[in-house]
């Protein structure tokens, strides 16, 4: 009999991998904060700023191991809720939780913008700035997004935020950024990566523990009070996802 092709058995997990996802609950977060969610997703169809950026990110990121046009809109749209719902706590205006929607928004568009380089939340920061002088920001709501996507990366050297409002900017794109660690992670980018990468079978078995301890430490970093509170679940859930996906391939493995 001929053997399975490789690309073949990767498009099976991958269908194994949704399925298992599939009989997962969805995160609390949006059954929690149904009118943060949506008010976040009107912003994104409707902002004439958002949209104009959005058609720009569309164009330009390549989807690098995941993290293309796909990964950058849901981390928009939940880093819009996440700052509703912190800029609300902190007594913003109902003005200022739009100018930090829109904000955070552009920021979730463009944080992984140059996803290839090295250093890349630093040097998307960068070109972020260039790229935010055509649009209707002020300096300083231009300083902030850039200073929330300088803030990206796990482990990464900390730029400081100036005020309470980039605080949470940075913060929450941030978590938004980090909630794809969970169920996301097994449903797309671990699928793309290993398209992109070529990776064998036996390399793909043997790096996989790797991955699960690398989820463990991302539970630990989320920032704002509401990443901190349900970010955690969000890495639960795709640590159930990857575990039980990881049983079944060492079944069939014979490992």
């Amino acid at each position: 009999m001929m053997a399975e092709p490789m690309n073949g058995i990767f498009d099976r997990l991958r269908r194994q991998a949704r399925e298992i996802a599939a009989r997962q609950p969805e995160a609390d977060f949006y059954r929690d904060f149904p009118d943060a969610v949506a008010e976040s997703a009107k912003y994104y169809q409707t902002d004439g700023t958002v949209r104009e950026i959005k058609t720009f990110v569309a164009e330009a990121i390549e989807n690098d191991f995941g993290h293309g046009m796909a990964h950058a809109r849901k981390v928009a749209l939940d880093a819009g809720a996440l700052v509703a719902i912190e800029g609300r706590a902190a007594a913003f205006s109902a003005e200022a939780v739009a100018h930090e929607i829109r904000m955070a928004q552009c920021a979730g568009l463009l944080h992984d913008i140059q996803r290839k380089q090295k250093d890349h939340a630093r040097q998307g920061a960068v070109y972020a700035r260039k790229i935010l002088a055509d649009y209707p920001f002020s300096e300083e709501a231009v300083s902030d997004i850039c200073v929330a996507i300088a803030n990206h990366e796990a482990f990464g050297e900390w730029m400081g935020t100036p005020t309470a409002a980039c605080r949470i900017l940075s913060d929450c794109l941030y978590d938004s950024d980090k909630f794809r660690f969970g169920p996301d992670n097994f449903t797309h980018t671990v699928w793309d990566m290993v398209a992109l990468s070529n990776i064998s079978l036996e390399r793909f078995v043997a790096v996989y523990p790797r991955g699960l301890d690398f989820l463990k430490k991302i539970r630990h970093t989320f920032r704002s009070p509401t990443g901190r509170r349900y970010g955690p679940q969000f890495i639960d859930l795709g640590l159930a996802i990857g575990e039980e996906l990881y049983a079944c391939i060492k079944t069939e493995m014979g490992l």
